[in-house]
């Protein structure tokens, strides 16, 4: 059986708009989804990112959590006849508030995988707000059970395999800890990639005010420089087929360019179709 990708729906977030594409709409509230993901086809059950908490800690951050019951981690599962023991490893992009809120729910059997620089990071306090104590406290008690966490230290390391067509590298943006999930499905490497990328269309398909030829717009949400967030983002749509965020619906890459969207699977039917970029000779 070919892997694949099926998007869990945690419910959604309410925010300011240019938290999610630096300078845009400024003072304007926008509502984005909240995805988990869960990789079929491999010898177990693996989920990446388990979304937030609560609705009510999503306050803490000025934001407002709209999650219900349908939203519930595992009732998302359960659609896909999976049960929250049947999930071998939980790994995550990074550990922001909205990311890692479940991970409690998960019998210390279940290994959660992270990249050590992000739980370094997650207590540095440089983005206190965002890294809520009752997750990263959760995450210390596994960090003193046998087998409950694995620490990856991709900045050494370099990409590393869980099993053959799952690999885990250092995205180089968003945090200082964040990691992209590639996956190798039948019809190309699909690459979850957390928040470095929030919105699909203002910063690829059509990048909010910028002038350069395939030149992306950040988030207005990260801890590194902007020249390390754009080269992160060049070089997901240079070396993916398809990329999966956490606020928006997967896209297909062709040649660097967004081709179409897809919706709750990957690989899967494209959605929307956007026009190949013409080009015409002076």
């Amino acid at each position: 059986m070919a892997l694949g990708i099926k998007l869990l729906d945690y419910g959604d977030i309410e925010l300011e708009s240019s938290f999610l594409v630096l300078g845009r709409d400024c003072g304007r509230t926008r509502r984005v989804l909240t995805l988990g993901f869960l990789i079929t086809g491999g010898p177990y059950p693996v989920v990446v990112d388990t979304g937030y908490r609560s609705n009510q800690i999503m306050e803490s951050l000025g934001m407002r959590g709209l999650q219900f019951h349908e939203n519930m981690i595992e009732n998302q599962l359960a659609k896909h006849g999976v049960r929250m023991g049947d999930v071998r490893f939980v790994a995550h992009t990074h550990l922001h508030i909205d990311h890692a809120g479940k991970d409690d729910l998960f019998p210390m059997n279940t290994t959660v995988i992270i990249n050590r620089k992000e739980l370094e990071y997650s207590v540095s306090g440089l983005q206190h707000p965002q890294y809520p104590a009752p997750d990263i406290k959760h995450l210390v008690d596994r960090l003193h059970t046998k087998n409950a966490l694995r620490l990856l230290d991709l900045e050494v390391t370099g990409m590393v395999e869980l099993f053959p067509g799952v690999y885990f590298e250092a995205a180089g943006a968003h945090t200082e800890g964040s990691m992209n999930v590639h996956v190798h499905t039948a019809e190309g490497v699909a690459t979850i990639c957390g928040d470095v990328l929030y919105d699909i269309h203002d910063q690829l398909v059509e990048p909010f005010r910028q002038t350069q030829d395939a030149e992306p717009q950040t988030t207005g949400n990260h801890g590194l420089s902007k020249r390390a967030e754009k080269g992160a983002i060049k070089k997901l749509v240079n070396n993916a087929r398809f990329l999966l965020p956490v606020h928006d619906r997967p896209c297909k890459v062709e040649g660097g360019v967004v081709t179409g969207r897809l919706q709750d699977s990957v690989p899967g039917p494209i959605v929307q179709s956007y026009p190949k970029r013409q080009w015409f000779p002076a």
